[in-house]
């Protein structure tokens, strides 16, 4: 496959491309000995910010697959990364919507983490998707934002696929606090180029020989175009190959699975 023997590093979205739910998808484990086989660095980067980094090692471990921490960059981590690098973590009080996927790494940075309830003025609301999420929250977050807190998401995901159907994403949650405040937030996974930069820095591998690989065109393939690198474009997941023919833009590659790509690399 032309252009496929240039390969330095991967940049691998999970869902729809490594599992559905918690269930491994077919050629998994060969596709990691094929990784660790060609001496092939890999950042496994997602949007999902509602569990930890230790979460994800323990998923694939259950999976059969060994992986370290640094082979992982959630949008939470992203989100705590990017924002410790433009505040003062010890001097930044954060109100977080939001589970531990998104709490633990800003409290690992050092940032202050205000309470539900708490009403004293904070530098930042920072939302990510929050199963538990209430009125309450919503009315603080909002009342952060109009005083001036500075307004992030860790992703912009509207909806969250589940066996139930299609529920409200992160990006619902960020489309109630910015009608009803007047401000835009910044978010930081795909299709941001923020978090792909991320993971080019943990690989150190020019971005010219690094491939995104991922299972949605508006998030994974639009982050990889933004960011200026190839990618290939999975059908395990979400996106179809007719749903290419309204978009201005594509994936380098289009593969059916996780399968069909690890033959790729071994050619």
């Amino acid at each position: 496959m032309q252009g496929f023997n240039d390969i330095g590093g991967l940049i691998i979205d999970m869902d729809g491309v490594l599992w559905h739910g918690d269930q491994a998808l077919p050629g998994l484990t060969a596709f990691f000995a094929t990784l660790r086989e060609l001496k092939l660095p890999f950042v496994l980067a997602t949007n999902n910010a509602s569990i930890t980094a230790e979460q994800y090692v323990a998923k694939l471990a259950n999976m059969q697959v060994d992986i370290g921490i640094q082979e992982v960059l959630t949008s939470g981590m992203a989100t705590a990364i990017y924002l410790s690098e433009r505040y003062s973590p010890s001097e930044t009080r954060v109100y977080v919507i939001g589970s531990a996927g998104l709490r633990q790494p800003l409290l690992d940075k050092g940032f202050i983490l205000a309470s539900e309830h708490d009403e004293e003025a904070v530098q930042l609301v920072v939302s990510g998707l929050d199963k538990t999420l209430t009125w309450e929250k919503l009315c603080m977050a909002a009342l952060h934002i109009q005083a001036g807190a500075g307004f992030y998401g860790s992703n912009g995901d509207v909806t969250l696929p589940s066996e139930r159907g299609f529920l409200p994403g992160n990006g619902a949650t960020l489309a109630a606090l910015a009608a009803a405040t007047g401000v835009t937030p910044t978010t930081i996974g795909k299709p941001a180029p923020i978090i792909y930069q991320q993971a080019l820095t943990l690989l150190s591998v020019p971005a010219d020989r690094v491939i995104a690989i991922g299972d949605r065109l508006d998030t994974d393939i639009l982050g990889a175009v933004q960011t200026g690198i190839r990618s290939v474009l999975v059908l395990s997941g979400i996106s179809r190959e007719s749903d290419m023919q309204a978009l201005d833009y594509g994936p380098t590659w289009v593969m059916q699975d996780i399968q069909e790509l690890t033959e790729a690399l071994r050619q």
